[in-house]
């Protein structure tokens, strides 16, 4: 069963970039020359062509591929890392990895070292028995 990818809907990234940006419809018109109905228009659309997307981008103070790969996980990803409350004595700037993801990593590895360490003791054992049985 293959599962078709769902495309981006660049009307929509355009709007949460918009309203990231705490900007209106009206100025986002403004700064492109258009009414603010063709803004909301433009923000319906599944599809934008490249020449618009780079004015928009530039109004917008992103790059054409920002809009493009727009993600909201991305946003509360970045936000969820990011926090800075002076308050507290941990910090945690941009972290990029879950620490317990890393410590269950860890525990995988190790769980590996001690399996091939009991079987390199058998591997002695039965060597010995064996050197013992001969004698």
């Amino acid at each position: 069963m293959s599962t078709a990818i769902k495309p981006k809907h660049i009307g929509r990234n355009i709007s949460r970039i918009r309203e990231l940006r705490d900007m209106k419809q009206e100025a986002l018109a403004i700064a492109l020359g258009v009414s603010q109905q063709s803004i909301s228009n433009l923000e319906g659309s599944e599809n934008v062509d490249d020449e618009k997307l780079s004015r928009i981008a530039e109004a917008l103070g992103v790059t054409p591929e920002a809009i493009k790969n727009f993600s909201e996980d991305a946003v509360f990803n970045i936000i969820g890392n990011t926090y800075n409350d002076d308050s507290s004595s941990i910090k945690n700037y941009n972290c990029t990895f879950n620490p317990l993801d890393k410590l269950l990593e860890t525990f995988e590895e190790n769980k590996k070292l001690y399996q091939q360490l009991i079987q390199a003791e058998k591997e002695k054992v039965a060597l010995l028995e064996k050197l013992l049985d001969k004698k």
